[in-house]
């Protein structure tokens, strides 16, 4: 009866649980995308404070531009007047390839996306 016993524990064979080695990878990942996410939100705060210290030179460019396209304006308005000098600069810049409206009364400042 020894033997019977003795035979039948040698032969089997001991079935391994992939429990643990699941859990591992589940925290794993959970580790990971926590990881993840933080790392995200601080840069996405530093990108937020990045913007905010840019936006008074956003602002103070809008204004140089809005006055060069007036004077840009004014200039197109002498040289439809006959003014040489001004009609110069105006050829100048059209061959720059920049246009001047001088009918156009609205700043035409480069749109600032929020």
């Amino acid at each position: 009866m020894d033997e019977q016993r003795h035979e039948s524990g040698a032969g089997r064979k001991t079935e391994k649980s992939t429990f643990l080695p699941f859990l591992i990878v589940l925290l794993v990942l959970i580790g990971w995308f926590a990881f993840q996410s933080v790392q995200l939100f601080e840069e996405r705060g530093a990108l937020s404070a990045s913007r905010e210290a840019q936006e008074p030179q956003v602002q103070n460019s809008s204004k140089l531009r809005a006055s060069l396209d007036a004077m840009a304006r004014e200039t197109a308005r002498l040289a439809k007047q006959g003014n040489a000098n001004a009609r110069l600069l105006i050829d100048e810049l059209q061959k720059r390839g920049v246009t001047v409206n001088p009918d156009d009364n609205t700043a035409s400042a480069a749109p600032v996306d929020k």
